[in-house]
């Protein structure tokens, strides 16, 4: 036997068995094998479900985006009117001799636009000859800019012949869809208080109501906003599609209603009292009573 031969016989593992026939066996044969059609398919499914299930998701965070981002925007919109209006009407007091609180019911073509005029004691002095007293109205107009309808405030610090009129005005709520305000003697809500109309509403009444002088206990508000200012415009009717509305609610009570109530009626208690006194004057013992 030559011992020089080089043979792989010689040369075996641990395991015992030769090299040649560890490489050549069926376990090996196995393992170099790539993958079958069946599992290439599966792999493709289960990568296709995988991504589709990812766009969905997106898709449904950028819709949600889309929908909560403009509704913040509004709520703020809701809470910082909301603030205003309770702010005044808390510190509400009469606004004239002649008309103390006015609130009037009407509508701008199918949108409720109510008004409110009415003097407060919510305002800071900011020039020389200001005191705390400020006349507010609330009405709602057009924006010049968008054409929308928005809720203004006017403010005038000074005591002007025409309390109606004068001062600044500001844009505190944009995308109004309506505007109410009721207006409650303790008892009951109104649409409508004070003398608006001079002396119509005096001169058709009935009976004695309570809203036609003084001031109301409590004021509800009630706003309409635009739950989505920037939906699409129909291509045909040139409109845009309006969704309903969010509605925001509050009641505010006018905490110096029943001193100003209790002014005028110790007034009006005097004066009658005067007018009494002056009926019958030199009568002695207020009556014509002989001894």
């Amino acid at each position: 036997m030559n011992t020089n031969r080089y043979s792989w016989e010689r040369w075996r593992p641990a395991g015992g068995f030769p090299i040649s026939r560890l490489c050549n066996s069926p376990a090996r044969r196995r393992r170099s094998r790539g993958f079958t059609l069946i599992e290439v398919v599966i792999s493709s499914a289960l990568m296709a479900l995988i991504l589709v299930s990812a766009y969905l998701c997106l898709g449904a965070g950028i819709q949600g985006r889309n929908i909560v981002e403009p509704r913040a925007d509004i709520f703020q919109n809701a809470r910082v009117a909301m603030a205003l209006l309770t702010a005044d009407l808390r510190g509400a007091c009469p606004l004239s001799p002649d008309s103390a609180f006015l609130g009037m019911k009407r509508t701008i073509g199918e949108v409720e636009a109510d008004n409110l005029d009415f003097a407060t004691h919510n305002h800071t002095p900011r020039r020389p000859r200001e005191g705390d007293f400020c006349e507010v109205s609330y009405y709602v107009e057009p924006n010049p800019q968008s054409g929308r309808f928005s809720l203004w405030r006017r403010r005038n610090p000074t005591l002007a012949p025409d309390p109606l009129s004068g001062g600044s005005k500001e844009e505190i709520a944009d995308d109004i869809l309506g505007v109410r305000f009721e207006y409650s003697d303790g008892l009951d809500w109104y649409d409508n208080w004070g003398e608006v109309e001079g002396k119509a509403k005096a001169a058709n009444s009935q009976r004695q109501q309570s809203n036609l002088e003084g001031m109301p206990e409590a004021v509800r508000i009630t706003l309409l906003l635009d739950s989505n200012p920037k939906s699409k415009t129909d291509t045909q009717t040139g409109n845009r599609t309006i969704e309903p509305p969010l509605v925001f609610q509050t009641v505010a009570r006018l905490n110096l209603a029943g001193a100003a109530q209790a002014d005028t009626g110790t007034a009006g208690g005097n004066s009658t009292q005067t007018s009494g006194d002056q009926s019958a004057p030199g009568t002695p013992n207020g009556g014509g009573n002989s001894p």
